[in-house]
């Protein structure tokens, strides 16, 4: 396998957050707690704000990311008071609002549910911030789907038109369209700069969501069963899930040094030959995951809509931010095999090999 990566991560980044007070909503969720980690690895001065870890296991939980956090409160971002009463205890300096309903088909399910935790809780969040005035920047994560899907062949640019067939798509377009209004309104005056941050479909080890991709590759390899696929050939941008972090990360410190004109929206997507078809990235696991077997296996009768492909244009973050990836899809699958395996192993290894990917990831 080739070299994790080529180049260490710029020190201005970890200087940037060093001894900085931040608050993370959803750090209980995947992508939250390494987010959690990865700012602790900068000495960064973490509160988290979220429900209570809704998988069993959860990262959260065997990673022990609980202790790399200076405040933990588990609350719904739907309850305005105690939202704004843990923003004001941390006094943070920038939020990193990443809480929400984050799967399409759950927001089928229960599609008043997700309208209610993406919308109004991003709407709380915002109203915390104006009540808070030791906030400087805000970073709110939406998605790659949150734009009008035409099925193009060709990325997705930031000043492309939302929309959202699935509630969970058109909810993450309003979330958008609500940050916009309260950067408009409210907090630019106040000299708090708010971006928007859209990533591909992150992956890497410790996610064990329902109805995704990789942890159901995880649950059919360590229950020895073949994994079935609904859309072998549906495409998506893939990248691990520190691509994103990072890029959400730089994003916040530029703000955070008071570069208005980056209080905006920001796609942060892999190279063009990694936007592959859920088949390509099943056979690239199993190069490093030989139990893990897999078969096509289309639904019986109607199944809710789902997109067919979706591809992001990064070009922005790697002009404006001087972000770019820094592990290919190959290198992302390797790493996201071994977390699993590993965890499988020894389930007390996963603080170990999360902070161990960190560093080679800063390298």
């Amino acid at each position: 396998m080739e070299n994790l990566v080529t180049t260490p991560l710029s020190p201005d980044l970890a200087a940037a957050y060093r001894g900085r007070r931040v608050f993370v909503t959803g750090h209980t969720g995947f992508k939250g707690a390494w987010l959690a980690l990865l700012l602790a690895r900068f000495d960064a001065q973490v509160s988290g704000y979220a429900l209570a870890p809704n998988t069993q296991p959860s990262l959260f939980d065997v990673a022990g990311v609980r202790s790399a956090l200076v405040r933990h409160t588990i609350a719904d971002v739907r309850d305005a008071g105690a939202l704004v009463r843990a923003m004001q205890d941390a006094q943070p300096e920038i939020v990193l609002h990443l809480a929400a309903q984050p799967l399409v088909r759950a927001s089928y399910r229960d599609p008043a549910e997700t309208w209610s935790t993406n919308v109004m809780g991003t709407v709380n969040v915002l109203d915390a911030v104006r009540a808070c005035p030791s906030v400087r920047a805000v970073i709110v994560v939406t998605t790659d789907k949150c734009y009008d899907n035409k099925e193009w062949l060709w990325g997705y640019r930031e000043t492309d038109p939302l929309g959202g067939h699935d509630p969970y798509s058109a909810s993450k377009a309003g979330t958008e369209l609500v940050a916009a209004s309260y950067r408009k309104s409210f907090l630019a005056e106040r000299g708090v700069l708010l971006a928007t941050a859209r990533a591909g479909n992150v992956i890497g080890g410790g996610d064990w969501s329902e109805d995704r991709l990789i942890p159901d590759a995880a649950r059919a390899a360590a229950a020895g069963r073949a994994l079935e696929i609904r859309s072998p050939q549906a495409t998506r941008p893939w990248q691990h899930v520190l691509e994103a972090l990072h890029g959400y990360l730089r994003l916040g410190s530029r703000l955070l040094a008071g570069d208005a004109a980056l209080a905006d929206a920001f796609n942060f997507g892999p190279e063009p030959r990694d936007n592959v078809p859920v088949a390509t990235v099943l056979r690239g696991l199993q190069s490093q995951w030989p139990e893990l077997e897999w078969r096509h296996c289309p639904p019986p009768g109607a199944a809710p809509h789902e997109a067919h492909n979706l591809y992001l244009d990064a070009a922005r973050a790697r002009t404006v931010l001087g972000w770019t990836p820094r592990w290919s899809l190959e290198q992302a699958l390797a790493a996201t095999a071994r977390w699993y395996r590993a965890v499988q192993l020894d389930p007390a290894s996963a603080r170990a090999i999360t902070e161990q990917q960190i560093e080679q990831f800063c390298a």
